[in-house]
């Protein structure tokens, strides 16, 4: 049987295709900025990696790279206007633009207990514990939300010469945030949850204004629901992978956490679909559905 080339550009090659672009992930050693890191990688980007630990990155170079340069490690702390501003210059020195922008970069905060019988009980576990501090929520809310904002301002010029180098493509900054920002329950950490609410309410404002003022350059928003990596399971194996028992999280409809498959598939659909724009994804296997928004 003779193949229609009137489909060729809807072959899984064609429309996943990332041949010839540049990336840069942050937190890119472990978790989820690993998955987003192998599904670009394998679909043909040049991808580089941000921590603050070099070790962790240069490991993921040795295992997962798919021949020279296709993974690249930079240490930076995103958390840092200085040391973003010196990652803008050090990949700008070396690449022509910047195709896709993955701030995956976070951390949780310190948990407080909400299981109170009195006005005085919540009171004490909320605001009298040691955990409940001022400087957690500044923390909390410096890696989580302010970096989103100042990596995607820093690079917007090298985003904005990607659109401009490959026609009928626009640059895009993919932001991962978490079911967290939008669920109705604190889960115990309310900075954390409340930092990934700014953090996709930002997503939609840079949208919003980055379209304003003309620019080709997307921005969207991946919210996660529970996935394996070392802020989840507080761990990882040599490869840089976390594992989370099945069984945990029966009540989900999926049954199951989610799988590095998973946030590929998301990853990529965020990257090459050119009509997507100041969008939040809930990829959670149901998750917020039994949660009840």
């Amino acid at each position: 049987m003779s193949s229609n080339r009137a489909n060729v550009n809807f072959t899984r090659d064609k429309l996943f295709d990332l041949a010839g672009r540049v990336a840069l992930v942050t937190g890119g050693g472990s978790g989820i900025g690993l998955m987003a890191t192998q599904a670009l990688v394998a679909n043909g980007a040049k991808v580089y990696i941000t921590g603050r630990t070099g070790e962790k990155l240069d490991r993921v170079v040795e295992q997962y790279s798919q021949g020279s340069d296709s993974i690249i490690p930079l240490t930076c702390d995103v958390g840092d206007k200085a040391q973003i501003a010196k990652l803008v210059k050090e990949i700008s020195s070396r690449e022509a633009c910047l195709c896709i922008l993955i701030n995956n970069a976070g951390i949780s905060s310190k948990t407080v207990s909400t299981e109170s019988g009195s006005a005085e009980e919540m009171k004490k576990n909320l605001f009298d514990t040691e955990s409940a501090q001022f400087s957690d929520w500044t923390e909390t809310y410096n890696t989580n939300v302010a970096q989103i904002y100042f990596m995607t301002a820093a690079f917007l010029p090298l985003l904005q010469k990607s659109t401009e180098r490959h026609p009928g493509w626009s640059a895009t900054v993919i932001n991962i945030s978490s079911i967290s920002g939008m669920v109705k329950s604190a889960q115990h950490h309310f900075a954390y949850n409340a930092s990934k609410g700014a953090a996709i309410h930002l997503n939609r404002i840079l949208a919003s204004e980055i379209a304003h003022q003309g620019l080709k350059v997307r921005v969207n928003s991946i919210a996660p629901g529970v996935f394996p990596s070392e802020m989840t399971a507080n761990d990882s194996g040599d490869d840089q992978k976390s594992h989370i028992p099945k069984e945990k999280y029966a009540k989900v409809p999926a049954e199951r956490p989610g799988k590095d498959e998973d946030m590929a598939q998301a990853v990529l659909f965020f990257a090459v679909n050119q009509y997507l724009n100041g969008q939040t994804l809930a990829v959670d296997g149901g998750y917020t559905i039994m949660a009840g928004l």
